[in-house]
């Protein structure tokens, strides 16, 4: 008795699990995120913006090191279609190392044409 009860219910949470609708993950919000330790190392960035530059779909940010030393970051952008979905494959997270007291750009090209937001991630 106890095993059927069991069963039903877990029948229920799956089926309550897999009737979710899909929603935008990326609202204007939340196309920059950074972990506290980035914060606490000194770096700031820009939000990335989305340009058209020979048909393809490119992602930029700027980023700058307020230290007087230089901070590595790994960082990976997110690209979302119309329909908020995310696109795969997804790129590989990359990293680069900010000099001291200066500015990086970071940039992605969309591996999608009608991609139509982004994400960027920052960590150390």
């Amino acid at each position: 008795m106890k095993t059927n009860s069991l069963l039903l219910l877990l029948t229920v949470i799956l089926m309550v699990g897999c009737s979710s609708k899909p929603s935008i993950p990326v609202n204007d919000g939340q196309t920059l995120v950074m972990e506290a330790s980035v914060l606490a190392a000194g770096i700031s960035a820009e939000k990335p913006d989305i340009s058209s530059v020979n048909g393809a779909t490119v992602s930029n940010s700027q980023l700058y090191n307020e230290q007087s030393k230089p901070v590595t970051i790994n960082y990976r952008f997110y690209w979302y279609d119309a329909k908020g979905l995310e696109i795969h494959p997804l790129e590989q997270p990359r990293t680069i190392t900010l000099p001291a007291k200066s500015s990086v750009t970071v940039s992605s090209i969309a591996s999608y044409p009608d991609a139509r937001k982004v994400r960027l991630y920052l960590s150390l």
